[in-house]
């Protein structure tokens, strides 16, 4: 796909590559942070047992507080990757930066714990 600002790639639309794309990312997240892979089995664990009782509010509930979890997870590492390649060294600038993005993916995950304890209490 071309990238109209950077004027670079292939010409043309090609959604099936896009979606290629994104599912290499999200397996890349999966096999490499630990901490998508496990919150991403109990979300699917709980999921499974709303469907099963037709929790649809509950079950949608679940989906947005783990898909929200998952990108600040995967952007928090795209941002240290980044911050490691461009100043390898010790720098309190990056730290700084790099707490930030820890900060928000810590709220979302904050955010999924409370969606999870409460759905888990409620279904008992």
């Amino acid at each position: 796909m071309r990238n109209k600002f950077l004027n670079t790639g292939q010409p043309g639309f090609r959604p099936l590559q896009k979606l290629k794309v994104c599912m290499s990312g999200l397996r890349y997240a999966v096999l490499a942070d630990f901490s998508v892979a496990y919150k991403l089995l109990l979300s699917s664990i709980l999921l499974v047992v709303c469907l099963a009782l037709h929790k649809w509010f509950d079950l949608l509930l679940i989906v947005v507080a783990t898909g929200v979890m998952v990108i600040s997870e995967i952007f928090n590492t795209a941002i240290e990757a980044i911050c490691d390649m461009i100043q390898p060294d010790e720098d309190p600038r990056v730290g700084i930066i790099k707490d930030i993005a820890a900060a928000a993916a810590g709220i979302s995950i904050l955010i999924w714990v409370i969606v999870f304890v409460f759905e888990v209490v409620s279904l008992l």
